[in-house]
């Protein structure tokens, strides 16, 4: 009997720990990633579907509608954002048809094979000083909201419109946030929008511009999600240990004070380069893998930030790829985690840290790593996690059967 229960509890713990291996390994795939295609060098789609596969990400926002990558991924199961550029926006506002066009074009083809769930209409529009563009938004968004309704996808595909964090005129403390005042004409009703369709409001939010544009007053641990002592909002009570958490409360509040608690708070973009000029202060390949390795972590973890606990943040890490046509500093060519041939730019585990080498086992970001392109590295981690589930299975039978023995 003695040796039946020694037998029957070391099979429970095998149990446990394989369990406890295959929840880590689901909580990866809750972040999604942009994938951004400024460059000339990077692979083709169908290698791309491959690779976000291998890496079990299920989330992917682009930047435009492209046919290749929607065609690529269909039967993937995997969720896209797809984009209406700011070009089309006074076109769709004055011309509902140009926008059922354009989803006739860019989305009706393609749905259900390719999980088509949102399409932002515009990025960072009022980052501009354009004011024909910013009057234009929220026609844009409105016609193509009715244009999915019109060829019945309206319950399947949102409507949103990336905004920069830069549109709060006050982020700290978070109860404080407050949209800017010459924009409240527009974020009004975009909200009111959002309350409607019940779609969420983005933010492209980046503590790294926060670092460097003053290091020497803002902690960089505080930007990277690691130990700090943290700052309380003195009107709340509650304590920020990360910059990117105080940002969302900020959304929230500022949202309050329009009116409106019932809007979703969605990060559209973050992100930390792993390479930048002279003047660019923090761009380096450890402060990325920190960045994004803390917050995947925590994102891993369903963790909602002081203000909604119970809410767990929804991210889009950028980037998929180092971009290399892209404008501007060094670090704008440098988010990637990856670089076009598919290695990646550093290693991204669960604490965190930079430890060289290729994304590997021990609660790295793919934990089954061995090259991100081969033709079987779909049919590599789709036998590895089988295989898990099997010997979980078996396990637990076996339990089973010594207990009624």
């Amino acid at each position: 009997m003695g040796l039946r229960v020694r037998a029957s509890s070391l099979l429970l713990s095998l149990a446990v720990e394989l369990a406890v291996a295959l929840v880590s390994v689901s909580a990866q795939q809750k972040f999604g990633i942009n994938y951004g295609q400024i460059a000339n060098d990077l692979p083709d789609p169908t290698r791309v579907a491959g690779l976000l596969q291998s890496m079990n990400v299920n989330k992917v926002k682009l930047y435009d509608a492209d046919p290749r990558v929607l065609t690529a991924f269909a039967n993937t199961g995997v969720e896209f954002i797809i984009a209406v550029g700011n070009e089309n926006l006074q076109t769709m506002a004055s011309n509902p048809a140009a926008a059922r066009q354009w989803v006739a074009t860019h989305v009706q083809p393609y749905i259900p094979a390719t999980r088509i769930t949102c399409v932002t209409v515009g990025n960072e529009v009022f980052s501009s000083n354009d004011t024909v563009m910013m009057s234009s938004l929220l026609p844009a968004m409105k016609a193509v909201y009715a244009a999915l309704g019109d060829l019945g996808l309206g319950s399947q595909v949102t409507v949103s419109s990336a905004h920069s964090v830069n549109v709060l005129a006050t982020s700290f403390p978070p109860s404080s946030g407050a949209f800017r005042e010459e924009l409240a004409e527009y974020i009004q009703p975009i909200l009111d929008f959002h309350a409607q369709t019940g779609s969420p409001f983005l933010i492209n939010a980046y503590p790294f511009f926060a670092y460097k544009g003053s290091p020497g007053t803002v902690s960089l641990p505080y930007v990277l999600f690691e130990p700090n002592p943290g700052v309380r909002d003195p009107n709340t009570n509650l304590s920020y240990d990360n910059m990117l958490y105080a940002q969302i409360d900020a959304v929230y509040a500022a949202m309050k004070a329009m009116g409106h608690t019932d809007v979703a708070v969605r990060i559209s973009e973050t992100g930390w380069p792993s390479k930048g000029d002279e003047d660019e202060t923090g761009a380096t390949v450890q402060n990325a893998a920190a960045y994004n390795g803390n917050l995947m972590q925590r994102i891993a973890m369903g963790q909602g930030t002081p203000l909604k606990p119970n809410v767990p943040i929804d991210v889009y890490v950028f980037a998929l790829f180092n971009e290399d046509m892209k404008p501007g500093p060094t670090s704008e060519r440098n988010y990637g985690l990856f670089y076009p041939n598919g290695s990646p730019v550093y290693a991204i585990n669960a604490a965190g840290s930079s430890s060289g080498g290729g994304f590997g086992p021990g609660g790295s970001l793919n934990p089954y790593y061995t090259s991100m392109f081969s033709s079987s590295a779909k049919l590599v981690v789709s036998t590895t996690f089988l295989t898990e589930r099997v010997m979980l299975l078996l396990l637990l039978q076996a339990i089973v059967i010594l207990l009624q023995s």
